[in-house]
């Protein structure tokens, strides 16, 4: 695949995630178990590892199911 061909892919999905957010939002990714939250006075940190951990085994089921 050219390189033109997949920056056409990468903008097209990102464009369906955006359409598609107020939907994915609803699933609960950003607020899984595991997530990682600090709240103090006047700071607050986020990182979300659990739901990075579950996108990057969906995207390795389907760049893998697309290989075959």
């Amino acid at each position: 695949m050219t390189t033109q061909r997949v920056l056409i892919v990468l903008g097209v999905a990102l464009l369906a995630v955006g359409l598609l957010w107020p939907w994915i939002g609803k699933l609960g990714l950003g607020r899984l178990p595991g997530d990682i939250t600090f709240r103090r006075d006047n700071f607050s940190f986020y990182f979300p590892i659990t739901t990075c951990i579950v996108l990057s085994a969906l995207a390795t089921l389907i760049f893998w199911l697309f290989r075959k």
